[in-house]
């Protein structure tokens, strides 16, 4: 990927940074794999408002991508590189040798023409799906399942992979993007390859506008706020706001929010960078 940064023409360009999108082959999404989307603006079914800092934006829609990546042994042909509102890496447009027709996410340096397969009879190249048993130490791997059946869960946001560390028994040990190393079974898919886009968080929006594009409104921060309204807020003049809490007083920046009696806890065998 590419990025751009823009001539200061005005004052939304001079510190805007996109994407060239150099990768993206077609603008227009097949028809038989789109589905609407419909805009709450964050009410609920009252109308009334349950997630602040929610409305507007560009119509869009929805995708329909395949993160089970359950037609096994069945050749297809990537037709198309997309771009998908709905997420920040990119999509890629299969051809099932049957005739069928599926969106995947896109991994990093898949092009046009090529072939990829899952299953049990997928080799470890580049946008295949193979279970983790049959995956070599150490491969770059993305779009891996939690649970066998469950379609990918983890390493699936613009630029990120995992990697396949050891097995152990009947299970994987997986190093996340967060840089948790756990425990994953060995009968779970994974495709090989990092997700595109990697560029991603290097992008400047430039100005608020084009965050409203995204539908995302203004976020007001609670120093900012009236006692009345937010734990941190009031005082004379600008005052910090005294510990870091959420609206509803809980702490941040530090404080624990993980079950200490999670099950899953166990599967854990390093936990994240803090």
């Amino acid at each position: 990927m590419a990025l751009k940064k823009f001539k200061p023409v005005t004052a939304g360009t001079r510190h805007k940074v996109g994407n060239t999108y150099a990768e993206v082959t077609t603008d227009t999404p097949e028809k038989s794999l789109i589905a609407p989307i419909k805009r709450t603006g964050g009410r609920n079914n009252q109308g009334r408002m349950s997630m602040r800092y929610i409305g507007g934006g560009h119509k869009r829609q929805y995708r329909m991508v395949d993160f089970k990546r359950n037609k096994h042994d069945v050749p297809a042909t990537v037709v198309s590189i997309e771009y998908d509102p709905n997420r920040t890496a990119f999509i890629a447009l299969l051809h099932y040798a049957d005739g069928e027709k599926r969106y995947i996410l896109a991994p990093k340096g898949l092009t046009v023409g090529a072939t990829v397969m899952s299953g049990e009879k997928a080799t470890p190249d580049l946008g295949n799906a193979m279970f983790l048993r049959d995956v070599p130490f150490g491969t770059i791997i993305c779009n891996v399942e939690l649970n066998p059946g469950q379609g990918g869960t983890l390493a699936r946001s613009a630029g990120s992979y995992a990697q396949l560390d050891a097995k152990d028994g009947k299970y994987a040990v997986i190093k996340l993007p967060s840089g948790e190393t756990r425990l994953i079974l060995l009968t779970c898919l994974a495709t090989i390859g990092s997700v595109s886009n990697p560029d991603h968080s290097l992008q400047s929006y430039g100005k608020a506008g084009a965050k409203r594009w995204q539908g995302r409104r203004p976020r007001v921060r609670g120093v900012a706020m009236n006692p009345v309204d937010h734990p941190m807020g009031g005082g004379e003049g600008r005052s910090s706001g005294g510990q870091p809490r959420s609206r509803n007083g809980r702490y941040a920046k530090g404080e624990k929010t993980r079950d200490k009696n999670k099950a899953s806890s166990k599967f854990i065998i390093s936990k994240r960078k803090k």
